[in-house]
């Protein structure tokens, strides 16, 4: 990442595994390593249904404790989805009064048209200060300049999430590689891919935008399945 080399920060890599830690046949969560090898996010048993019927989404950290909650907005051309704070008793299956909770930012489409991965991430005020900027695009033809856009394609993994103020690279998904970074001798299956964040940003926003992809992207789940031979 071009503006970590200049400041002199190797950004922190993670590696991104779509499986729940969960652990068996079928679920389809995420399992989120530092670059040291610990758990440090995790999205548990979320079910592929079609949008309309798969509810809310919880991110947590590696201990489990809800951080982010993700849920579709009905009826959307744009895939809109909405990222809120996540309540404690969330985290026990309980379902948190919609008062209760402080939305973080709003996520959709740049395009109705699903041949675009591109999109756009608007923070609300609560969640941050509103940009100066103005700007014209996706769903909000009025609204202020996105906090965060999405460029490349997501679905080959070959993705950019930059700063909506200053077009700087806020984090880069790509394929992940087996092997020392010398000599890489694989390339891994779309479910491994690695994510680097660049120092500074809230890397729990980036992969709440991560796991918000995967889904509006909608590319099927192939559970992993093992075999003895």
């Amino acid at each position: 990442m071009p503006d970590a080399a200049a400041s002199g920060r190797r950004p922190p890599v993670y590696t991104v595994w779509k499986r729940s830690s969960m652990g068996f046949q079928g679920t389809d969560g995420f399992c989120v390593y530092d670059d040291a090898g610990r758990l440090a996010f995790r999205v548990d048993n979320y079910s592929r249904r079609r949008k309309l019927c798969a509810g809310e989404l919880l991110l947590m950290d590696g201990q489990g404790t809800p951080l982010l909650s993700l849920r579709p907005q009905l009826l959307s051309l744009h895939d809109r989805w909405n990222c809120y704070m996540a309540t404690e008793e969330e985290g026990v299956d309980k379902k948190p009064s919609p008062t209760s909770q402080q939305q973080v930012f709003t996520m959709s489409r740049c395009s109705a048209l699903k041949s675009s991965d591109e999109a756009e991430v608007r923070m609300s005020a609560a969640g941050t200060a509103a940009s100066s900027s103005s700007g014209l695009s996706c769903e909000h033809p009025q609204a202020a300049a996105p906090a965060y856009r999405i460029e490349g394609s997501f679905s080959r993994r070959n993705c950019k999430i930059r700063s909506g103020s200053d077009g700087k690279e806020a984090a880069r998904i790509t394929r992940k590689t087996a092997g020392v970074a010398s000599r890489p001798v694989a390339t891994l299956e779309d479910d491994v891919f690695s994510l680097a964040v660049r120092p500074g940003v809230d890397v729990a926003t980036i992969m709440a935008i991560v796991v918000v992809m995967d889904r509006i992207c909608h590319k099927p789940c192939t559970p992993m399945v093992c075999s003895s031979q």
